[in-house]
């Protein structure tokens, strides 16, 4: 029976788990060597920078050091500073070209590693950033999965291809989620700090909280209290208060144009509230759907955390809560989804996988490279369904071992 073959998912064998990603990793390697080699001076043919989103960090930093830092929540003076980073053509495909514009959004505290990144020119600034948070988001899962075919799987997820090819910071966020719940039981308060530092993107951190609460973790939660506090303070004497009045400022616009108005594209945000804004729905509705399905994830968490299972167990639900709960969840950020990922495939390994595990598990490792197609040309948004049932495989895992 269909259902059989795919709830046992056999399929998914040892060869295949070897083979596949290695083919994976291949592909993205030519993928990256061919995008170079057509793109001189860091811009390829559709005239858009290489590691597009970093863009926005560098020149932020750029501002920073210039010490006109509250400017980076200028979009004409952030653009204007993007336009010196590299030579634009003036023309592409016969027509007049326009520099591409990425907005800074982020809290004053990360201008600290974006000032220290725009020291060196956009390229090795790059190189830097995209090498040095690979390497810590592999350290991570290699934490969790030991071993070399763990690896390979986990260099072969495609959320890792997203995330390089924008430049952007789920590597970091990965590596400092992955971290604080990897250290939470053992060393508290260095879990807690790690917790703190993810405040640079606080929509992942809302659940956070309540997750510590409920676990008694009190530690974790003074250490992370503390780092926020303290970067915050530095980012303070730093950049000074203008630069947290232009942050606080920016929330109107970035709420109206990048979330409510769909700016960045209904099919790049994988969240329900976009979801319901692409197939129709007016603003207040898509509210309401994010509402009510945070508030399924939340209890879900609650639940598991209540429970108190394994740190895989707990880490996994927490994960991807806090991907469900927020309704700017953009398709890189998904390589976040390699963290339950691994604690699954770690508890599968060792006890043997559960009825539907292996396929959600196929699901999640193909989402990132099919979400934004299927949003874009078949308006089906995938992300809200795959992380659901991958939450819904870890609270039965929960309720099966105890």
């Amino acid at each position: 029976m269909w259902t059989e073959n795919f709830s046992k998912a056999d399929w998914i064998d040892k060869e295949r788990a070897t083979v596949y990603p290695r083919i994976f990793v291949a592909l993205y390697a030519i993928a990256i060597i061919v995008t170079l080699a057509l793109s001189p001076h860091l811009i390829d043919p559709t005239g858009k920078n290489i590691g597009t989103d970093f863009m926005d960090v560098w020149a932020a930093g750029k501002l920073a050091l210039q010490h006109k830092p509250a400017l980076a929540y200028d979009y004409q003076t952030h653009l204007d500073v993007q336009k010196a980073a590299l030579p634009w053509p003036r023309t592409l495909n016969g027509q007049r070209f326009s520099v591409p514009f990425y907005a800074w959004h982020y809290p004053p505290m990360f201008l600290i590693l974006a000032a220290g990144l725009a020291l060196l020119p956009y390229g090795w600034a790059l190189l830097l950033w995209v090498t040095s948070t690979l390497l810590a988001y592999l350290a991570t899962i290699r934490a969790i999965v030991p071993g070399r075919q763990a690896m390979m799987m986990a260099l072969a997820y495609p959320g890792v291809f997203v995330t390089l090819g924008h430049g952007q910071n789920g590597f970091l966020t990965t590596a400092l989620f992955g971290g604080a719940l990897l250290l939470l039981d053992k060393r508290p308060y260095l879990s807690g700090i790690l917790f703190g530092l993810m405040a640079y993107k606080p929509q992942f951190g809302v659940l956070v909280p309540v997750a510590l609460l409920i676990g008694g973790n009190w530690r974790a939660i003074i250490a992370a209290g503390a780092t926020v506090v303290v970067t915050a303070a530095i980012s303070y004497g730093l950049f000074g208060f203008d630069t947290w009045q232009a942050f606080i400022a920016s929330f109107k616009q970035t709420r109206e144009i990048i979330l409510e108005g769909g700016s960045t594209g209904w099919q790049k945000i994988q969240s329900v509230f976009s979801a319901v804004r692409m197939l129709g729905g007016d603003i207040p509705l898509a509210y309401l759907a994010q509402a009510m399905y945070g508030a399924v994830a939340a209890g879900a968490l609650a639940w598991v955390w209540l429970k108190k299972p394994s740190i895989e167990l707990r880490g996994a639900a927490l994960v991807t809560a806090a991907l469900m709960a927020t309704p700017y969840v953009i398709d890189y950020d998904l390589v976040l989804l390699a963290l339950p990922g691994a604690w699954l495939i770690s508890l599968g390994l060792r006890s043997g996988f559960l009825r539907w595990e292996k396929f959600i598990l196929f699901a999640v490792f193909l989402l990132p490279l099919l979400s934004r197609m299927t949003a874009q040309f078949l308006h089906i948004p995938l992300a809200p369904f795959v992380m659901a049932a991958l939450l819904w495989v870890i609270a039965r895992r929960v309720r099966q071992t105890g």
